[in-house]
């Protein structure tokens, strides 16, 4: 069964017509006292790249962190097709680097929803954890520190995290902020590797770039949808200076 999540308290269907992965419509949500997504409709197409673009401040982590049920709507629809929950991948500044984790524990915990805390990963569960360290290239960094990696090592191993969840939703707050050139574009290459394989990617990114090498984006200004569609229609010169111009 396709489930959905409405606005509080409310459960359905998602029609099944294959068209949405996600879809939402007049979409609000915010922080207690403080709204921050206002009127949002939209679908996520699945087996695609979106990109939530706009300046700081716009909603595009809020977004994110509803779509991956951190944080709940206050009104409006949101529909979630498929029949696993999404596999959120933050930023790297969300993961202390005082936590004494190894690279092997952090890609660990991606299992923890299928396993629960207390229990012990079963053989799958380590098959599935290997399968994803190999993927991302840091099987050699299984028993290295978090705190110990390259801003690139650390990225990899929160998205062998989010891999390890076995989702076919992935959703990525900022993955190549803070990395170098090689670093964004091994990044880059492994989304679109994914998307190949049959996950429907959305990330968060202040990079054009990866941006405008996305199927689809959507174009966010204090809290509002001011744009979606292909990034040829979407990320006009015209349109990013009025979006990044001051309020």
């Amino acid at each position: 069964m396709k489930t959905m999540f409405t606005t509080p308290g409310s459960l359905s269907k998602i029609a099944e017509d294959g068209e949405a992965r996600v879809r939402f419509t007049g979409l609000c949500a915010g922080y207690p006292g403080r709204p921050v997504l206002h009127q949002l409709t939209a679908d996520i197409v699945p087996l695609t790249m979106t990109a939530l673009v706009g300046p700081n401040g716009s909603g595009k982590s809020t977004l994110l962190a509803v779509l991956a049920r951190v944080i709940g709507v206050t009104s409006g629809e949101l529909r979630f097709g498929g029949h696993k929950a999404p596999a959120f991948v933050p930023q790297r500044g969300a993961v202390g680097d005082a936590l004494p984790l190894t690279v092997r524990q952090t890609v660990e915990m991606g299992r923890w929803g299928e396993r629960g805390l207390w229990h012990r990963l079963t053989r799958r569960d380590r098959a599935t954890v290997e399968a994803a360290m190999e993927r991302l290239h840091i099987t050699d960094l299984a028993g290295r520190q978090l705190g110990e990696l390259s801003g690139g090592q650390r990225q990899r191993a929160l998205i062998a995290q989010g891999l390890a969840q076995e989702s076919d939703l992935l959703l990525l707050d900022e993955p190549t902020t803070g990395l170098d050139p090689e670093a964004r574009e091994r990044i880059a290459v492994l989304l679109t590797e994914l998307v190949a394989d049959g996950v429907t990617v959305v990330q968060a990114t202040h990079d054009l770039k990866a941006a405008r090498s996305a199927d689809s984006c959507l174009l966010l200004r204090d809290g509002k949808l001011v744009g979606q569609g292909p990034p040829k229609r979407v990320l006009t010169t015209e349109t990013l200076a009025q979006v990044w111009q001051p309020a």
